[in-house]
């Protein structure tokens, strides 16, 4: 069971959480005190000799005499990829470095899972599949050697770095834009869903790009009772921590760091787990920080797991592309996700609500309290079912076209996100403050935004949206106009809204559905500060 959150916590809790009525209760490890350190069994800290074996046999031994703890003691330990099996606590130790080889060659091409789907990848570093009962722990480093496997975009490098990148070998794109570390890597960029086990495909299909096939750092699977404490993990060659279908994880004390221009470097992607406690960690990552997922459209919709029933408190993101982030891959949906106490620098978007058409899914019932934010280059808070699978900040020189609105029928490929409640918010120093576009026939609805101040260069802009309240937030901005626009929504309430500026357009209402529009106990708008446009009336605002 989690501990419980002592006076103030609960208090806070008991506000926040009470539609929730308790929060999930997670089942922790247990491992006997009998100890298995690898030097035992042959494992040599040298930084050269490959210790797979002697730490794969400390393992299996470990986990033959009914469990306990395999000790990686301080040094630099080479290794290739590792199986965790139940009953386990691999302690990787303060000083220790637990180095996983860039020979792509001790990494079988296995049956996995990319974004929901089957795929072909190269085997984790570290693994465990229907396992009971595992833990990582220790004040160690555990380092994924990911840069023997990525890909490396030019506009994410300086001149220098990019030159030498290019000294270092591999090869690059016809465009000059992206550096490969090997032919087998670049064949694969070209391959349309490279990887994917559909349509008969097999592991063989993929020999000629084996190298594309990067692999997580620690993919966790169909386990229960999970364990990971006070472990640096860095440079995974994609995801850094994967749990996959899995139960009772609590993962604490620790951190998580990718070079931020790693490819799909995310920190953590929870997909399609319960009961879960992350507390009390950093993030510094090439992509999403904290991310939930669920699987990836029609096979995710098949599995039908949400990830459902977790904590999230206490946590720093730095560089990341979200702080905390749901989807887009959430076709299994997710609910019942509580985040508190929580500090977002430097992250691309604070926090960040994805999907697109052909997902399906439905997102609801997210509770999040207490967020500081500041230096976000893009908005805030987002939500948006128009994700179109890029980097939220536009490189230099990139151009993206607007999406297409246009009016689909509901099917089970639709999106749905509803039933969030957002409080006690402070970002200072963002491109967006707030940014809600939904679908014109599947509107984000029911969420509540309270007690928020953001300083940002742009205000709030509402798409296909209802049911929307803000109560006591206050933007402010020295550049936007409109400071409010919403288009085809309704049911909108503003109250008690403040700013310190006074923009020449406060509101701007577009659109036919416009309507309910509610402006309570807020600043007095004159009518030349408002427009009406593309059919939205003067009677679509109601001003108390």
């Amino acid at each position: 069971m989690i501990k419980k959150w002592g006076l103030c916590g609960l208090l806070a809790c008991m506000v926040l959480f009470a539609e929730a009525q308790k929060l999930p209760v997670i089942r922790a490890t247990s491992f006997k005190k009998d100890t298995f350190n690898i030097i035992k069994y042959g494992a040599k800290a040298d930084g050269i000799t490959l210790n797979t074996k002697s730490i794969t046999d400390a393992i299996d031994a470990c986990s033959k005499k009914g469990g306990g703890v395999v000790v990686v003691p301080p040094g630099l330990w080479l290794t290739g990829p590792l199986v965790l099996k139940s009953n386990v606590n691999l302690c990787v130790q303060r000083g220790a470095i637990l180095q996983f080889t860039d020979d792509k060659d001790q990494y079988k091409v296995i049956v996995s899972n990319w974004e929901g789907l089957p795929a072909a990848r190269n085997e984790s570093p570290i693994s465990a599949t229907n396992a009971t009962n595992i833990a990582i722990t220790g004040a160690g480093i555990i380092d994924g050697n990911g840069d023997a496997w990525r890909a490396v975009k030019k506009d994410k490098l300086t001149e220098s770095q990019w030159r030498n990148l290019l000294k270092s070998g591999g090869l690059v794109s016809e465009d000059n834009r992206t550096w490969y570390p090997s032919e087998s890597s670049k064949r694969g960029a070209k391959v349309e869903k490279a990887g994917v086990l559909l349509n008969g495909k097999t592991v063989a299909d993929y020999d000629s790009i084996k190298d594309f096939l990067r692999p997580n750092l620690l993919v966790i699977t169909n386990c229960d009772r999970i364990l990971l404490d006070g472990v640096t993990f860095q440079n995974s060659a994609a995801w850094c921590l994967h749990p996959l279908m899995s139960s009772n994880i609590t993962i604490k004390n620790i951190t998580v760091r990718n070079p931020w221009y790693a490819q799909n470097g995310d920190g953590i992607d929870l997909e399609s787990c319960r009961n879960v406690l992350l507390e009390n960690s950093s993030f510094d990552v090439g992509d999403d920080g904290i991310c939930i997922k669920s699987g990836r459209d029609a096979e995710g919709r098949k599995r039908a797991m949400p990830t459902q029933d977790v904590i999230v408190r206490n946590c720093v993101v730095y560089h990341a592309h979200g702080g905390f982030v749901i989807g887009s891959e959430m076709s299994g949906g997710a609910k019942n996700i509580f985040v508190d106490n929580c500090a977002f620098i430097g992250t691309d978007i604070g926090l960040r609500f994805k999907t697109t058409r052909g997902r399906g899914g439905i997102v609801e019932n997210i509770f999040i309290n207490n967020i500081a934010m500041r230096d976000i280059p893009g908005e805030a808070i987002l939500f948006d079912m128009y994700y179109m699978a890029k980097d939220p900040i536009v490189l230099a020189g990139e151009k993206r076209e607007a999406p297409k609105v246009e009016l689909k029928p509901v099917t089970d490929e639709t999106p749905r996100f509803r039933n969030f409640d957002i409080k006690n918010v402070v970002c200072y120093g963002a491109s967006k403050a707030i940014f809600i576009r939904g679908l014109p026939e599947m509107n984000i609805h029911d969420i509540n935004l309270s007690n928020i101040t953001i300083t940002a260069k742009k205000g709030i802009e509402i798409d296909e949206a209802q049911t929307i309240t803000m109560n006591n937030v206050k933007i402010v901005t020295g550049e936007a106009e409109p400071l409010i626009g919403i288009y085809n929504s309704s049911n909108i309430s503003f109250s008690k809204f403040t700013t310190t500026d006074k923009p020449r357009i406060y509101l701007r209402l577009g659109g036919e559905k416009t309507s309910g529009i509610r402006w309570l106990q807020s600043p007095v708008v004159a009518d030349s500060q408002l427009v009406f446009e593309f059919g939205a009336t003067k009677n679509a605002l109601q001003v108390q």
